[in-house]
């Protein structure tokens, strides 16, 4: 990896970390490259049972790092950076949400923008107490990106969703839980618990729960139902569930 992303690997837990403090973590083209490498070396490596996602410093990310496509004079040349960007980040976006392994982020400090998106393609969500989170895009004049509109509303709700991308108002980590947009309010090292608790479990069974939940959208009752058929078909010839149904039916 290069200094914009840290990646390690300890106990099946790879830690994927944006590693641009002094930026508050924004992402510029580099940054968006280097995390969608990491993202491709997780899914490749069979040791890696979970993934923690973190950001270096006191903020979390800060979204699409507007610096870089400012430093561009003309408007014809920001907006093609920030359309490659845009399209860098969402693939990386979307490839962490595909991973067939479960994703916990720990997040403080603020959370705005493209880092939403980021934080949402995540499945558990420990947030710092006091974290603020902001949509932040009416600020510069900008609308929602990578896959933003499409994942705040899933999680909580469009109304909500609206009152973020119209106010722009920032809500506090008590109110993200409540709402659904994180899942606890906790520490770094609860995060951390919960990665590696992920990555001692049936790693095959818990991959594809993920994928069935987040896929469900785009399929219909009938065509969910019989992915979990032939997906549990697959999952009981598993070393992990075999084991594990040999415990619970000699107990």
């Amino acid at each position: 990896m290069t200094d914009l992303i840290s990646y390690a690997v300890t106990d099946g837990v790879a830690h994927i970390e944006l590693n641009r403090p002094e930026a508050a973590n924004a992402i510029d083209m580099p940054t968006a490259q280097a995390f969608r490498a990491a993202i491709g070396q997780a899914a490749a490596d069979d040791a890696v049972r979970a993934v923690l996602l973190t950001g270096a410093g006191k903020r979390f990310c800060a979204g699409g790092d507007v610096a870089a496509f400012a430093s561009f004079e003309s408007a014809e040349d920001q907006r093609d950076y920030l359309v490659g960007l845009a399209h860098e980040l969402d693939a990386a976006n979307q490839e962490l949400a595909a991973l067939e392994k479960p994703v916990v982020a720990h997040v403080q400090g603020a959370v705005a923008g493209a880092g939403l998106s980021v934080m949402l393609s995540c499945d558990l969500i420990v947030a710092a107490e006091g974290t603020k989170f902001v949509i932040a895009y009416p600020g510069v004049g900008l609308v929602p990106d990578v896959g933003c509109s499409w994942l705040l509303p899933r999680a909580i709700g469009q109304q909500r969703a609206l009152h973020l991308a119209l106010t722009n108002k920032p809500i506090g980590s008590d109110v993200a839980l409540d709402w659904g947009l994180v899942t606890e309010v906790g520490d770094a090292s609860r995060a951390t618990e919960l990665a590696t608790q992920l990555a001692a479990g049936p790693v095959f069974a818990l991959g594809q729960a993920r994928r069935l939940i987040r896929n469900s959208y785009a399929a219909t009752r009938a065509e969910a139902g019989a992915d979990e058929a032939e997906t549990i078909g697959r999952a009981v010839m598993t070393e992990d569930a075999r084991g594990l149904i040999h415990a619970f039916a000699n107990r």
